[in-house]
């Protein structure tokens, strides 16, 4: 009976993750639209349901109806495959992200994590990984020049930042001594790693910015260069699924930086899942307002910026945390 209740309580919390993914991304891309509307001085969406709020749906059912077209030219399977890996990627990596403090519910404890992994870390670095085949196959499949280009620009760019994303989390990964993202949060129960670590998170943010291809880093669809980049022949509900992803990074890219510098669901007054969400909320919001205000890199200072500052930096920070943790 006790692994039947475990897996009942497994598929009630992977429901309430998916769902809960899939209507905060919806109503991110609404928050973006409106916030950047009030950025450049005029109205964003405000005619589906009141304020806008029926927006999302309404684009949901727009991209759910519009004609899925595959270009006669494109490799068809690998066309269509590829914007589920971006997407899948993304949701994936909530599995080990820690929500908040177990809870108890008929005198059992349940933790608030789909699974807590003793290589949490490496998971989520395994599951971004992922994230450049998706990119990289959509713009080779389109038969394309200027999905071809934006997919090598997504590829190089992702794989030349996840080395500074890595390297920014090896001071974490000392000070908690743990990859459990759980054992991470729980070391932060004094002080959040980002008053020890603020290089760390920097650098972590930056790269993960890059690894998310937002402004100022979105190379790999600069659409007044390449018209959309790498999803630039994709249409309806699969266009939907690279932008669904990118949304979902945008949670995850929140969800990280609470997990590893913001303390996790540590906080006082307000319970734990509350707080998680609001860091989670603040990160994006700020993510929002970057996009609104800077330019977009040329292609060589985005190369220069990862190879030759993030990288050394980084490295520095490693040795001389190490240095200290010694002494």
């Amino acid at each position: 009976m006790n692994w039947i209740v475990g897996f009942i309580i497994l598929i009630i919390k992977l429901g309430v993750v998916l769902v809960g993914l899939l209507l905060l991304a919806a109503y991110l891309v609404l928050v973006e639209r409106k916030f950047l509307a009030r950025l450049q001085i005029r109205y964003g969406p405000n005619r589906a349901g009141k304020f806008g709020l029926l927006q999302p749906f309404a684009d949901t059912i727009k991209m759910l109806t519009k004609e899925d077209i595959v270009p006669a030219e494109a490799d068809r399977v690998i066309f269509l495959l590829a914007p589920a890996v971006v997407a899948i990627e993304a949701l994936l990596i909530f599995a080990v992200v820690p929500f908040g403090a177990s809870i108890t519910l008929l005198g059992k404890k349940i933790p608030m994590v789909i699974t807590d992994l003793n290589v949490g870390l490496l998971y989520v670095f395994a599951l971004a990984s992922l994230g450049v085949y998706g990119v990289a196959l959509g713009g080779w499949a389109s038969n394309s020049k200027y999905s071809l280009l934006g997919g090598i620009r997504g590829a190089a760019q992702m794989i030349s930042y996840e080395l500074s994303l890595g390297l920014s989390l090896v001071p974490i990964v000392m000070l908690a001594r743990s990859f459990s993202l759980v054992d991470i949060v729980r070391a932060q129960a004094d002080y959040p790693f980002i008053l020890v670590q603020p290089i760390s998170f920097i650098i972590f943010l930056i790269s993960a910015v890059a690894e998310t291809k937002r402004i100022p880093f979105d190379l790999p669809e600069a659409e007044n260069e390449l018209g959309a980049g790498y999803h630039t022949e994709y249409s309806g509900m699969r266009f939907g699924l690279f932008f669904l992803g990118e949304y979902v990074n945008l949670q995850v890219l929140g969800a990280l930086v609470a997990v590893f510098f913001l303390g996790g669901w540590h906080g006082p007054l307000l319970p734990p899942v509350v707080w998680f969400l609001l860091k989670v909320l603040a990160v994006a919001v700020a993510m929002i307002w970057v996009r609104g205000t800077l330019p977009r890199l040329r292609y060589d200072q985005l190369m220069h910026l990862g190879w030759k500052v993030l990288v050394p930096v980084a490295l520095l920070n490693i040795v001389v945390t190490g240095a200290f943790l010694l002494i």
